[in-house]
């Protein structure tokens, strides 16, 4: 048996002195512990990383978010200055796309200041070196509260569904929260905490209420959602894409991720990315009870179709050698077409604004 890595004892020994801890804590532990956590240690994208985010996968889907926060840009009034900020921004990929394609109007980029919300040392290396030939002031921050406040257009790719989050079981005298804990041969497993959530239903679409026992129900905290409305609700949006369902529903999706391949979530922590689909509906309605006005969700299809990914391509490839503009069209299909190898359908785009905004590029009504 391998040795247990620094983060597995470290989580061995908060068991030990304190219980179970619920999968939101141990998520959080394995992702972002400041000195173990599998986001601070490593670049994990790419083909030699774990995953592949969509920036990475064709240059059209940078540059199309790039001329949507032009779009909404002018529909809030051209202020200036304005913040765009990129929250969990990779590489850096998606930035210099998006910087690339504002170029079109020089207003625009004379009026940005970009941000970047980052906690990983490494990845902020990456980014600073691909984003060091532009002419706009970037700045970098550990955590979106210390973004200063102001007119701001918000980008946040496959960021929500690595927010921790939570998981409970419907059991005869309530709802019981999943936990991890230690089995009698001492490896991680998943329990229950021994009493139901006080109340947990009053909060509850009625078609879970209902639930029969056994079933399982995850949320993410409201914390977040109320933060990205906040500052967007008086000149702001903000653009979240992720996997997800629109619908809030029963079910579990918690997954790893090590090496394009699944893993279980409870081995290894700290080695793999562990996620959860997003609840897009309750995102949505969390936004909305503090003022914002919420634009979808759509499927990523719909949206970059919309856009003029199509389009975009098809300029791309009238310069391009017969192998680039293959790779041209691999992307875009790869981003657009439904099942198992594709992200259109599973992804799903959800926007969130001031409420003076109309209809957002992207969102027209089908």
């Amino acid at each position: 048996m391998s040795e247990p890595s620094p983060l597995e004892k470290e989580i061995r020994r908060l068991i030990a002195v304190s219980g179970p801890m619920p999968i939101a804590r141990y998520m959080s532990l394995c992702l972002t512990h400041p000195k173990y956590g599998y986001y601070i240690t490593r670049d994990p994208f790419g083909a030699d990383g774990d995953f592949t985010t969509s920036p990475e996968i064709s240059q059209t889907f940078g540059e199309l978010l790039g001329l949507w926060a032009l779009s909404v840009w002018r529909m809030l009034g051209e202020p200036e200055p304005v913040q765009l900020i990129e929250l969990g921004p990779g590489r850096g990929t998606m930035m210099r796309d998006a910087l690339r394609a504002a170029k079109v109007l020089p207003k625009f980029r004379d009026a940005l200041s970009v941000q970047m919300v980052e906690i990983s040392p490494t990845l902020e290396r990456l980014q600073r070196e691909n984003l060091k030939d532009f002419d706009v002031p970037i700045r970098w921050h550990r955590d979106l509260e210390s973004v200063p406040e102001g007119p701001s257009i918000i980008l946040a790719n496959e960021y929500v569904d690595a927010l921790p989050v939570h998981q409970v079981v419907k059991q005869s005298d309530g709802w019981h929260e999943r936990v991890v804990g230690l089995n009698a041969n001492g490896d991680f497993a998943l329990g229950l905490a021994p009493d139901p959530l006080p109340r947990f239903e009053r909060f509850m679409p009625k078609k879970i209420k209902d639930a029969p026992v056994g079933a399982i129900f995850e949320w993410r905290n409201d914390i977040f959602a109320f933060d990205i409305a906040r500052r967007v609700r008086n000149t702001g949006a903000a653009l979240l894409i992720d996997y997800g369902h629109i619908e809030s529903d029963l079910g579990e999706t918690l997954q790893a991720v090590n090496a394009h391949n699944f893993s279980d979530p409870l081995l290894a922590p700290g080695m793999a990315d562990i996620t959860a689909h997003v609840d897009f509906a309750a995102f949505g309605e969390a936004a909305a009870a503090i003022g914002a006005a919420i634009h979808g969700p759509v499927t990523q299809a719909r949206f970059l179709r919309e856009l003029g990914i199509d389009a975009r391509g098809d300029a791309l490839r009238r310069g391009a050698t017969d192998e680039q503009a293959a790779n041209i069209t691999k992307g875009i299909e790869r981003l657009t077409e439904a099942g198992k190898t594709g992200m259109g359908e599973l992804f799903k785009v959800l926007a969130i604004s001031d409420p003076k905004l109309d209809t957002l590029p992207g969102f027209a009504p089908a």
